[in-house]
């Protein structure tokens, strides 16, 4: 199910949506269907893919009509083939018209992340990792998107800025070295914080592992140099691959023995999914 806060910032995109989409009016449906009409209409799925975002969706026709009757056929995570129905669903028919642009928009593009998410899923089968999500979100849609990597069956990385430390090599310019890095920030965050490294080489996963810290990053490393590192750390810490993270190649990475994989793509690089809206009645 859907948080509430993750459905309150689709109400506050959606009034910027209403805004830009719909300003004085709806001047076609409103100057040819009657105010007073009802009508039924179905979301139907015109490709294979993965569900997400369904309680915005119907978020956004009750904004039209607060009465609308929404029944949800296949529900947030579930697969889907062409054909067929995720939702019937009954109401005022310039309600139904007028929303279902905004309604798909969220539609497709939440269940566009929870498709790849699973996709990347389907290829570390059998490895002991997780796939991570990035900050690498369309703004706004922080909290819409992670939702949608969940439903794919992914994992989230950090929200923000501001539940984990993430020391990256402009950190490391600044402080001078990763173990100054580290000692500058350990004992200023509470010890819940994790603290999280970006490494390039070899001798800074070293560095990385003397400072004792939480996770270590292997940025942008090839697979042989991955394994690698993952022997010298031998277990000691947890280590998250990162960098050109392709769906041909996480397998391979996968396989070095990696705890995770975060893929910026999940969220940066959305294809929607085709899911098309039916009057029936």
């Amino acid at each position: 199910m859907i948080d509430k806060k993750t459905l309150r910032s689709a109400e506050v995109l959606f009034d910027l949506g209403y805004a830009e989409d719909i300003g004085d009016g709806d001047i076609t449906t409103n100057n040819l269907v009657p105010p007073d009409t009802d009508r039924t209409a179905i979301l139907v799925a015109k490709e294979e893919g993965v569900i997400a975002g369904l309680a915005v969706a119907e978020m956004v026709f009750k904004k039209f009509d607060k009465n609308i009757e929404w029944k949800e056929i296949l529900p947030d995570g579930s697969k889907v083939k062409p054909g067929d129905i995720i939702v019937e669903f009954k109401g005022n028919y310039r309600a139904l018209l007028t929303g279902e642009r905004k309604a798909l928009n969220f539609l497709q593009r939440l269940s566009g992340i929870a498709t790849y998410a699973n996709k990347c899923m389907k290829e570390i089968e059998g490895h002991n990792v997780e796939i991570l999500d990035t900050r690498k979100t369309l703004p706004g849609y922080r909290y819409l998107d992670k939702y949608a990597v969940r439903m794919g069956g992914a994992s989230n990385h950090r929200f923000g800025l501001y539940d984990m430390v993430m020391i990256k090599d402009n950190h490391i310019q600044v402080a001078g070295s990763i173990r100054q890095a580290v000692e500058a920030i350990r004992f200023k965050v509470p010890k819940s914080i994790k603290i999280e490294v970006e490494t390039t080489t070899l001798e800074q996963v070293q560095e990385a592992l003397d400072a004792d810290v939480d996770i270590i990053m292997l940025d942008n490393m090839s697979s042989k140099m991955m394994k690698e590192a993952v022997e010298l750390i031998n277990k000691r810490t947890k280590i998250e691959a990162s960098g050109n993270m392709t769906l041909k190649r996480i397998r391979k990475v996968a396989a070095t023995g990696v705890n995770y994989i975060s893929i910026g793509a999940l969220t940066h690089s959305v294809k929607a999914l085709d899911i098309s809206q039916r009057i029936i009645d």
